[in-house]
């Protein structure tokens, strides 16, 4: 540590940190522009210049070394002086329309001119003018001219989004901001980019001109679209969600957020919007009034009961539901002697299924890993911010290893990648269970094949023995993926994964899909080992209670869920939204509200309770699902329903800490029985588009115009298949699966295993598929002249 004084305090900052660090950790504010915490040093705009003791001129802050004994003024007049010519610099050029600028209110630059500008220019010639580009549906570099080349948003594409979508050009007054050859700015992560924008060059597309920042309201809140969790703030205006940013958690979303997380809400003021009950009767929609509704949902369950017992009796929802619906949604079902519930959407073999399966470590840990096996995910989409945290890591020295079907760019440097269609999947890791079974001489998992190992296999067997000898059991980790949990065999992965993570000393942790994955587990939403969603789709069931589901697009074979619930004496659904699957199957449709209309609990994927209060006032007739639950257990008199506030239900649902119920051991006989095995000279896998995630995210117009919307719209083939079947990217083809065929373009997948179809779950062209994963044929469509 090294001792400086600043402004006459003296501050110990670790060697190598600069001037900037030290001020920070006393609390004393230098103006600024260039400098980020999260980001590396350019010092570009020099607005942070501090004397110096014996330095000839004062210095940036955020790139001078701290030395011993040195000694800093921050506000002293040579300082002060230097501070404000630079401000005079940095005014030259800038256009003067505060008055309509977006970022007018909440602009650096703005509010530093107050403190450190003139009241008028010396400058009298004309400014220059940047002419704007279009970058994409989510960002506006309209005002280009506002660009004071701090080049924050450049560092951020390539140090935390991991592609460098934006660059400076020319020099002089003729630099400018702009992306390589009029190309659009695809990141994930790219709305970061406006956060920290300093003035009003980069602002948000969807939200420009909406409205202005002192007339919106702020509510803390947190994002439920992946298992993250991160922490954001929901900006209201007129009882209308009008912006979403990010709210710093360094523990969860450090200060980022993804733009899923920043966008969906879009979906919240969609014209899909369900504000009163809706009942069919003889094939005809007719609203009516709650009492009417409830009834009807009461009678229904009740009668069904009664004629044919409880085993007649399911309910299925979509993991983004909170705590308090989930647990009220079991405890309905249970009451009425019914079990089967289930929120594991995708998850078709539960076998010996973990109880609270979660991340297997604390998100923020994940900075001291030290090698990472990461299994059947398509990381960058399923969880960008755990992507971004991972990139970080890898500079750091953590290596990253990969098993998966390939063809989707981590933006990630990867030490070993394994790829190879889904069937090999379990070769594959038994390959590298055996390397570490070999040199520890133990037994295989019961029933593991028997294989020759690869040299790949054996390299990351090797690194991660060696890890576990004289490091701390945290330095390394093993993580089960969405495709990974979704993929019929899943338990045999999840036995093989313990294995190994068993005997190299690794945390094994799971990359859940859903912003309560982990919470729904906890408070008993889900069947446990004891069944899954196809095993309730196959049961028969007289009546289906569906919460926040869309079931041909969240469940994970449309074909079969459309003849479940076609058969059903009842199909009731809790939504906030129609949509055509749900107006085809569904008897009565109940309005309740999504999340940021209501109080509601999530449990991230490393097992933390964030409880968020409502931002906006219901609308219209919707209600939040607790109470709607509440008052059909009610109606029902089933006992124990009489909550008169949410907290209430939350300290029912929660009544263990959640570090006891959090659980990623296999519950049965360790053993790999490969139940379904896969096969086919052509595979499908079925990847959870980033943008169709869930029904709010489905409804965000400005998400749907992206590259990764549209991609998802495609087959994607890798360049060996498309060579075999003479195709090339843009061309149409027809897609046949379980007696099902679909037409589409195709898009090329660089790097996808020789043998492997991806098409996304969640779309238009999934729902007239069968299941996730199986064998497919793809067949050239014939243009005629």
């Amino acid at each position: 540590m090294i001792e400086i004084h600043v402004d006459g305090k003296p501050v110990e900052v670790p060697q190598g940190s600069m001037v900037m660090h030290a001020t920070n950790k006393l609390g004393t504010y230098v103006p600024h522009f260039c400098y980020h915490k999260k980001l590396s040093i350019a010092a570009n705009c020099r607005m942070c210049l501090v004397e110096v003791e014996k330095a000839p001129k004062a210095l940036p802050a955020c790139a001078t070394p701290v030395m011993v004994g040195m000694k800093v003024y921050t506000h002293s007049a040579k300082a002060v002086e230097a501070q404000k010519s630079v401000m005079e610099f940095l005014l030259i050029n800038h256009p003067l329309d505060c008055p309509i600028c977006d970022q007018g209110g909440e602009c650096q630059l703005q509010d530093l001119a107050v403190g450190y500008g003139k009241s008028s220019s010396r400058y009298k010639e004309e400014k220059r003018v940047v002419f704007h580009k279009n970058v994409g549906p989510l960002i506006s570099m309209e005002e280009m001219s506002r660009c004071i080349h701090c080049t924050r948003c450049v560092r951020f594409g390539q140090e935390v989004a991991g592609v460098m979508e934006l660059g400076m050009i020319n020099r002089g007054e003729h630099s400018e901001i702009t992306t390589f050859v009029g190309q659009t700015v695809d990141s994930e992560l790219s709305g970061n980019m406006i956060d920290i924008c300093p003035v009003g060059a980069l602002t948000s597309k969807p939200f420009r001109y909406a409205a202005r920042t002192w007339e919106l309201v702020r509510k803390r809140s947190l994002s439920p679209h992946d298992s993250l969790g991160a922490n954001t703030t929901v900006q209201t205006k007129a009882n209308r969600v009008m912006r979403v940013v990010a709210l710093e958690n360094e523990d969860i979303n450090e200060c980022w957020i993804s733009d899923r997380d920043r966008f969906a809400y879009e979906g919240l003021n969609s014209n899909d919007r369900l504000t009163t009950p809706m009942v069919k009767q003889n094939g005809q929609w007719l609203e009516t009034d709650w009492q009417s509704a409830l009834d009807y949902v009461v009678h229904s369950l009740g009668d069904i009961q009664e004629q044919h017992g409880a085993k007649a009796l399911a309910a299925l929802a979509h993991p983004i539901s909170s705590v308090e619906e989930l647990y009220l949604l079991q405890k309905v079902m249970r009451g009425l002697g019914a079990d089967q519930v289930e929120t594991r959407l995708r998850q078709i073999d539960t076998r010996g299924a973990a109880h609270g399966a979660w991340l297997g470590l604390p998100i923020a840990e994940i900075n001291q890993l030290k090698r990472v096996l990461v299994i059947g995910s398509h990381l960058r989409k399923d969880q960008p911010l755990l992507a971004a945290r991972i990139r970080t890591a890898t500079k750091r020295g953590l290596q990253v290893y990969r098993l998966d079907a390939g063809g989707n760019d981590w933006l990630i440097p990867i030490t070993t990648h394994l790829h190879s269609t889904p069937s090999q999947w379990i070769n594959q890791l038994t390959e590298i269970a055996s390397a570490v079974a070999k040199a520890k001489s133990l037994a295989l998992p019961t029933g593991a094949p028997t294989s020759a190992i690869s040299a790949e296999a054996q390299v990351i067997a090797d690194q991660l023995l060696a890890g576990s000898k004289g490091e701390s059991p945290e330095a390394q980790a093993i993580f089960l993926g969405s495709m990974a949990i979704a993929h019929p065999n899943a338990s045999d992965l999840h036995v093989l994964a313990e294995f190994i993570a068993t005997h190299t000393g690794a945390r094994l942790g799971f990359l859940s899909e859903g912003g309560n994955a982990v919470g729904a587990q906890v408070v008993g939403a889900t069947q446990g080992s004891h069944g899954s969603v196809e095993s309730i789709l196959h049961s028969n069931a007289r009546a289906y209670v569906l919460m926040n589901i869309e079931p041909l697009m969240d469940l994970p074979n449309p074909q079969q869920t459309r003849a479940a619930l076609s058969k059903a004496d009842t199909v009731i659904a809790m939504s906030a939204y129609t949509s055509p699957d749900l107006l085809e199957l569904a008897d009565v449709i109940l309005p309740i509200t999504p999340y940021t209309e209501t109080v509601g609990s999530f449990v991230n994927l490393a097992g933390q309770a964030q409880t968020i209060q409502p931002a906006v006032r219901p609308l219209a007739d919707a209600r939040p699902a607790w109470k709607v639950l509440r008052a059909i257990g009610s109606l029902l008199k089933l006992e124990g329903f009489l909550y008169y506030l949410p907290e209430e239900v939350y300290a029912d649902a929660l009544t263990k800490p959640l570090a006891e119920v959090l659980d990623n051991g296999f519950t049965a006989n360790a053993q790999v029985i490969n139940k379904t095995p896969l096969s086919g000279s052509i595979q499908r896998i079925a990847d959870q588009a980033i943008y169709a995630s869930d029904a709010i995210v489905r409804r965000a117009p400005s998400l749907q115009l992206t590259r990764d919307a549209k991609s998802a719209r495609q087959v994607g083939l890798g360049e060996a298949l498309l060579s075999q079947l003479g195709l090339k990217e843009g061309d149409l083809v027809t897609v046949s699966q379980a007696g099902q065929t679909i037409e589409a373009s195709v898009a090329l997948m660089p790097g996808l295993a020789n043998g492997a179809v991806r098409i996304s779950v969640a779309t238009e062209l999934s729902c007239q598929l069968g299941p996730m994963f199986g064998e497919v044929s793809v067949t050239k469509v014939a243009v005629t002249a």
